[in-house]
């Protein structure tokens, strides 16, 4: 349970943060944003507010980005007493109000956010000096001095409508991003170049049907999906409740996917895996989703007895899919093996080699070219198999780790020279491509919270 603050606690607090914010602006003499949240109660810091700060620290720092206002110097604290975030801007503190008013008086979240504009000397601006009326209620819409003069709303009513608003952007905020992410990591994956024998921005690989133009159609019209894996974790009781309730949506995307290709199948592994990893995401609490491990470990607690729930009464009269039959024949178990092992070609090989890659300096497509090779060495792709044949597929596989070793980030005539010889015998490792996706994702992830 969060903790309460007492008077003097807060007392002391704003003391503090005055004295603070003197010290600053006497030492850069430029226009101060203090930003605080506006929170009702004794309770003035917990998970749910941490993140509704998190949030408006965002928003306030992409507007400053985008008015190219460069950020002189930031500070924070975050103790019991609430979370603080001290901005000091090179920028004429009218134009930094408007900044702030504009995010302020955004629908609902907005009025949890208090950012203070103070100029060089000390002197607060005011939303008046604007031509801005006062800051409306969090209840009713009507003034809020008005009604805190008069308390004409209880504590324990602001408490509940900040909760609500709080809940209500971030779930938002979660879906939207997660969403975006997903998206951004199939088209890093269709624009890796060059991939042997996948559509990437050189050529279409070993494909007829399919072009770089397809799949970007493709990765725009899955976005809706990918939001509502997130919405659907989050509603779920358990992880593997989850996953069932995913299903229904991803045979919908798989008809979205189709009519924004003309038929073609681009995305269905990815509607699958990807579906899958941000079901996980909408499990898990926000700061969870940068720790790859806790992320594909929730991958397998929702697809926990997959394997033999699909494949467990398989015969070779009742097979009918490609996955089916390789996994009869050989023992194969493709996406969904790896899904109830939470993916540890992704976790294990794929996402360490391409933050390897970036680690030498070498660019993100040189890094997700890394990536992929390295996957296709360490595990047994389907699409391979039914190209290729078994005896094929393990071949190529053994080849790309000697030659990972030889070059563990292997060059563009390297590439170039492995595509040619996948096109000629028709080889694509689209389910390595997939996993391949997965790497972006979880990559991404990271960055954002390191960001």
């Amino acid at each position: 349970m969060a903790a309460e603050v007492t008077l003097p606690q807060m007392l002391e607090a704003r003391e503090r943060r005055a004295a603070r914010q003197q010290e600053l602006l006497r030492a850069y003499g430029k226009p101060m944003v203090c930003f605080t949240m506006n929170i009702a109660g004794p309770v003035k810091n917990s998970a749910l507010i941490r993140r509704g700060y998190a949030l408006g620290k965002r928003l306030l720092r992409q507007q400053l980005a985008v008015a190219g206002i460069a950020v002189v110097s930031f500070e924070e604290i975050q103790e019991i007493t609430g979370n603080e975030a001290i901005f000091l801007l090179d920028a004429n503190p009218l134009t930094i109000k408007a900044i702030t008013v504009g995010i302020e008086d955004q629908p609902s979240v907005g009025r949890l956010f208090d950012m203070d504009v103070l100029c060089p000397n000390g002197r607060k601006v005011d939303r008046q000096e604007l031509g801005l009326p006062g800051r409306k209620c969090l209840i009713c819409g009507e003034s809020a001095q008005a009604c805190a003069r008069s308390r004409s709303h209880t504590v324990a009513q602001l408490q509940e409508k900040t909760r609500d608003i709080l809940c209500q952007a971030l779930d938002t905020a979660d879906r939207e991003d997660a969403a975006r992410l997903a998206t951004q990591a199939l088209l890093y994956e269709v624009a890796t170049t060059p991939k042997p024998g996948l559509v990437d921005r050189q050529n279409c690989g070993s494909h007829r049907d399919m072009d770089f133009f397809s799949f970007q159609a493709s990765a725009a019209a899955l976005f809706p999906y990918f939001s509502q894996c997130v919405n659907i974790g989050r509603e779920s009781r358990n992880a593997q409740e989850a996953f069932q309730r995913l299903r229904l949506p991803g045979k919908l995307a798989e008809g979205e996917m189709l009519r924004a290709t003309g038929g073609v199948n681009t995305h269905k592994g990815a509607i699958f895996s990807m579906g899958i990893l941000c079901g996980a995401l909408g499990r898990l609490e926000r700061e969870q989703w940068c720790n790859p491990g806790t992320v594909l470990a929730e991958c397998a607690a929702m697809t926990k007895g997959l394997l033999s729930s699909d494949y467990g009464n398989l015969t070779q009269e009742t097979a009918k899919t490609t996955g089916q039959r390789l996994y009869l024949q050989y023992g194969i178990t493709g996406v969904r093996g790896q899904a109830e092992a939470g993916f540890p070609t992704v976790l294990n090989v794929g996402l360490p080699k391409l933050e390897a890659a970036l680690a030498a300096g070498k660019s993100i497509n040189e890094a997700g070219c890394a990536a992929l090779l390295a996957m296709l060495a360490d595990t047994v792709d389907t699409n391979m198999v039914h190209r290729g044949g078994y005896a094929l597929a393990k071949q190529t596989a053994g080849e790309i780790q000697v030659l990972l070793e030889r070059e563990p980030f292997p060059s563009q005539e390297t590439l170039e020279k492995l595509d040619a010889a996948f096109i000629r015998n028709n080889l694509s490792p689209g389910g390595t491509a997939d996993l391949l996706a997965l790497v972006y994702m979880l990559h991404f992830l990271k960055e954002e919270a390191h960001g």
